[in-house]
């Protein structure tokens, strides 16, 4: 094989391990948006939601269990690292908004990872291109020598 193919399959190569690498990235953009969400709900749930309503709590495994909430004034809060605390409503939903804002700034860095990638990705498939052209002018140059002599 030829420099110029060797050069080429190793830019290929590259190419291929970049697109693995946006696509991870998308995939994580798309779960913070996803527990952004999640947390919205969570948000709209204890600011509308009162003492005596009625809600279904997930048990997992895709099952629901319906129970009455007895007081919406104290909301158990997951602080990370499987810790929670028990909070008074309005520092509950202040924490979930925290937490909100750590999501976008992960979105933030992420999205700026994703378009740095991207710029890469581009400036490899024209340098592939550059090296295909270059590679079928030679072969076309050898042609028409041989064919001269």
């Amino acid at each position: 094989m030829g420099g110029g193919q060797q050069q080429l399959q190793q830019l290929s190569q590259e190419l291929e391990a970049i697109q693995e690498e946006i696509t991870a990235l998308e995939a994580e953009i798309e779960g913070y948006h996803q527990e952004k969400h999640e947390i919205d709900e969570a948000i709209e749930a204890i600011e509308t939601l009162e003492t005596g309503s009625t809600v279904q709590v997930p048990l997992g495994g895709g099952a629901y269990l319906r129970a009455e909430i007895q007081d919406i004034d104290e909301v158990v809060v997951s602080l990370g690292g499987d810790y929670a605390a028990e909070q008074p409503q309005a520092d509950a939903v202040s924490a979930l908004e925290t937490k909100q804002d750590a999501l976008d700034d992960r979105v933030e860095e992420t999205e700026t990872e994703l378009d740095e990638l991207q710029a890469e990705s581009s400036e490899l498939e024209q340098r592939a291109q550059q090296m295909q052209q270059q590679m079928q002018q030679q072969q076309m140059q050898q042609m028409q020598q041989q064919d001269d002599e």
